[in-house]
């Protein structure tokens, strides 16, 4: 039998790591009869390693309570949810891998929308309408912000978005929350829906530089007129052109004064084996790069997508209303997530480098979760399976 100090991290280390991130900032305070706080933890964590419900988790667990025991605790338990959204950005935050504060970092914000089919628990707002997906345009909707380096995405932020919401307003809090935790901002990665007036004088205003996919509007060709606005710099050359945009609202006229980058790409069409091209607008400040590196920066933002997907792979199942359990739910989702990374930066060979690498053979996301669910099955009366051995660790890691 091999002894623990054959081993660069354990099972139980790694179940240790993400009970105390989520336990010490959401600080759950509860002492019932059948179940406590700790309990209840667990639960919750097995049920988002599995991907199940807290029915499903608790059916499976022999010496779990029920799970409207569970119910009655979250319900007990839970602050309102402003506050318990500010414990879950704490949450996030933990332990931050120092490599993130050697200068300034990347920061991509984007929208995460999650499909729901009922009806509001409380409020009109609670519900995001978007373009139909899933079935329905009705969403819960949250916003994220994340470090984007070398092929790392940290999350540093989360918020709820509700209907009718300013994505300025979005913006401000995310940036907000992510100056509170003392990184140093380079420059902002947005998706295009946050194209717009009001967001793009927010960051000039801010000193914040970004890059931002500008949406074609503007008169369209139509012979022998010329289109006009953002549609007519689809046919310039690669290069930076100034653009004002102008946007009314509540019949006040607003404009901003923005810089365009010209970014094309060639591709060939699958279809007539041509050769074709293809522009890209994005709206830039304080980023000073060639349009092709433009681009290309900006398609490292492309990442936080695979970080929606493995937050799905980690958040549990619910037919909930309440808006405060979902976002608990997607909460811990993320907070897997980043003990995930930083577990990966912690087992880097020169972690002590800005440049840490990702040894994903070592151990993937869904090999993280499958080891917490072993450990607190054992505590409920089943087996562990240790974790990476020193041999495999080194075998894996060596230079060359």
């Amino acid at each position: 039998m091999r002894s623990r100090k054959d081993y660069i991290v354990t099972k139980d280390e790694v179940y240790g790591y993400a009970n105390f991130w989520l336990g010490s900032a959401l600080r759950l305070e509860y002492e019932g009869t059948k179940c406590n706080a700790s309990m209840v933890l667990q639960v919750l964590l097995i049920a988002a390693a599995r991907v199940v419900s807290i029915f499903a988790a608790c059916r499976d667990l022999a010496d779990a309570p029920s799970d409207q025991t569970i119910r009655n605790a979250l319900i007990a338990t839970l602050p309102p949810i402003a506050e318990l959204e500010r414990r879950l950005n704490l949450a996030l935050v933990t332990k931050l891998p120092k490599a993130l504060f050697h200068k300034p970092r990347r920061l991509a914000i984007d929208l995460t929308l999650i499909p729901y089919h009922g009806e509001p628990a409380h409020d009109e707002k609670e519900i995001y309408r978007s373009a139909p997906k899933s079935g329905t345009s009705h969403f819960h909707a949250y916003a994220t912000a994340a470090v984007v380096h070398q092929g790392h995405r940290y999350t540093l932020a989360l918020t709820r978005v509700e209907k009718g919401e300013a994505m300025k307003q979005i913006v401000q809090r995310l940036v907000r929350i992510v100056r509170r935790r003392g990184l140093k901002i380079k420059f902002l990665l947005l998706d295009k829906g946050f194209f717009s007036v009001e967001v793009i004088s927010y960051l000039k205003r801010a000193r914040l530089g970004f890059i931002l996919p500008a949406v074609a509007r503007g008169r369209k060709p139509k012979p022998p007129k010329k289109p006009r606005g953002l549609r007519a710099l689809r046919n310039k050359k690669h290069g930076y052109y100034p653009h004002t945009l102008a946007s009314e609202k509540h019949g006040k006229k607003r404009t901003t004064r923005v810089t365009i980058c010209v970014a094309s790409k060639h591709y060939q069409s699958k279809k007539t084996g041509k050769r074709c091209r293809k522009t890209l607008l994005y709206a830039i400040s304080k980023v000073r790069r060639t349009p092709r590196d433009i681009r290309e920066i900006y398609r490292t933002r492309f990442g936080i997508e695979t970080t929606y997907r493995q937050m799905n792979e980690a958040r549990i199942r619910t037919t909930t209303r309440d808006p405060a359990q979902r976002l608990l739910f997607v909460g811990i989702a993320l907070v897997l997530r980043n003990v995930w990374v930083w577990l990966h930066f912690q087992l880097a060979k020169e972690k002590w480098t800005d440049q840490p690498k990702l040894f994903l053979e070592l151990l993937r996301f869904n090999e993280m979760l499958l080891w917490i669910t072993q450990v607190i099955s054992r505590l409920l009366r089943a087996d562990q399976v240790p974790g990476i051995d020193v041999a495999t660790y080194q075998r894996l890691t060596a230079p060359g």
